[in-house]
């Protein structure tokens, strides 16, 4: 079996073994699939996952205070009246966010952050060191926000956003010499930091969003797909918070799918888990709507799902798409299967996350969006997010 699945993977055309881990998926060998049916990746609880979990936290960031100027005057052997050489104060160290691609969560974000303070002007003219600059580790996709008004959005790693400006050094006598006043006594202290609150809030950025009803077995696609590891029960709201799993392909592209806490009726409204997570739907390029087919009328899902993200935000339903019938195992789904897409007029794509059937058809037309939408970010002259 294990020659006949090399042989198998060594005739794709374009294959390229990836160093470090096995190789993706194969379209042509019905063993390799099976295998990887049969692997089962071990149960964690939800509550381990994301006991520390956090999409919104409040910040108060001040930059640091200039140092002081210096007043004194050159005394040095036979060199009378040598004049004023106080020198300035340094600057004040910033408080600068930066994104990661490597945090998840802003459960490291602390609630105060300072800048350092600039050192004090010296005689002879030396100025002080400027304080050192504060960075503040962020997930991607953090949006900042002051009094409701977005001021930054992090998108990018290494994306950075100064939150709050280091005070400017004060001024030494020896800045104060003029024609008029050769022995100025004047020096200025260092100007205080700015400071500012801020509101962090996490929108998880993923390629594609897994969007469902609970139960509908968003989880167990997602470790089916990838190497994530969200929590799988048999009842509703397992999943309380986003998990973003990696699909590796032979290309070396990698496609970040997110598993989104599952919608009910009235989720715009705030029902259920609300809003608080319909906002990491935001993110996604294109959306997966998993629907059970072995429940009555399952074309009813897609509707209620498509107006639930049409009521929180405008447009949101008419992204790139492709309706996933899970659960094709049972017998009911099957016999729902052409009802659903007598119904509907997107592409369905019928699968069982638990057994792993027609996975790869899954995994194929997921490419398929992911090159799509790679063509227009840069005909548009964008770059595509890369994981």
């Amino acid at each position: 079996m294990l020659l006949r699945c090399a042989l198998s993977l060594r005739g794709l055309s374009g294959w390229r073994p990836v160093l470090g881990r096995e190789p993706a998926f194969s379209t042509s060998c019905a063993a390799c699939s099976k295998n990887r049916r049969l692997r089962q990746k071990r149960v964690i609880s939800e509550k381990k996952l994301t006991r520390y979990f956090v999409d919104h936290r409040r910040v108060r960031v001040v930059g640091g205070q200039g140092g002081g100027g210096s007043q004194s005057f050159c005394s040095e052997p036979r060199k009378i009246f040598g004049g004023p050489d106080g020198g300035n104060g340094g600057d004040g160290g910033h408080v600068i966010l930066k994104a990661d691609q490597q945090m998840k969560s802003l459960s490291s974000v602390l609630p105060f952050y300072q800048g350092f303070h600039g050192e004090r002007g010296g005689s002879k003219n030396c100025y002080g060191a400027n304080g050192a600059c504060v960075y503040v580790k962020v997930p991607v996709g953090t949006l900042v926000k002051e009094d409701g008004v977005v001021v930054a959005d992090l998108t990018q790693h290494g994306e950075e956003y100064v939150a709050a400006y280091g005070g400017a050094g004060g001024k030494g006598n020896r800045f104060f010499l003029s024609n008029e006043k050769r022995a100025p006594t004047l020096f200025t202290p260092g100007e205080p930091g700015q400071e500012r609150v801020l509101h962090l809030e996490l929108k998880t950025t993923a390629h594609a969003g897994l969007v469902g009803f609970p139960n509908a077995g968003k989880s167990s696609l997602l470790r089916a797909l990838s190497n994530a590891k969200p929590a799988v029960a048999a009842y509703p709201f397992t999943t309380l918070n986003p998990h973003v799993g990696i699909v590796r392909y032979e290309d070396y592209e990698q496609v970040a799918v997110a598993d989104i806490p599952g919608l009910i009726r009235g989720a715009h409204q705030n029902r259920g888990l609300g809003m608080a997570f319909l906002r990491h739907i935001e993110r996604c390029c294109f959306l997966l709507y998993v629907v059970d087919l072995s429940v009555s009328q399952p074309w009813i899902q897609l509707q209620d799902l498509k107006y639930e993200l049409e009521q929180y935000k405008k447009g949101l339903s008419t992204r790139p798409c492709v309706v996933i019938g899970n659960k094709i195992d049972l017998a009911e789904s099957r016999i729902n299967l052409p009802l659903l897409k007598e119904k509907i007029d997107d592409r369905v794509i019928a699968l069982s996350a638990l057994t792993g059937d027609n996975l790869e058809e899954l995994l194929l037309h997921l490419k398929e969006l992911y090159d799509t939408y790679v063509k227009m970010e840069r005909s548009r002259g964008q770059s595509p997010v890369k994981w």
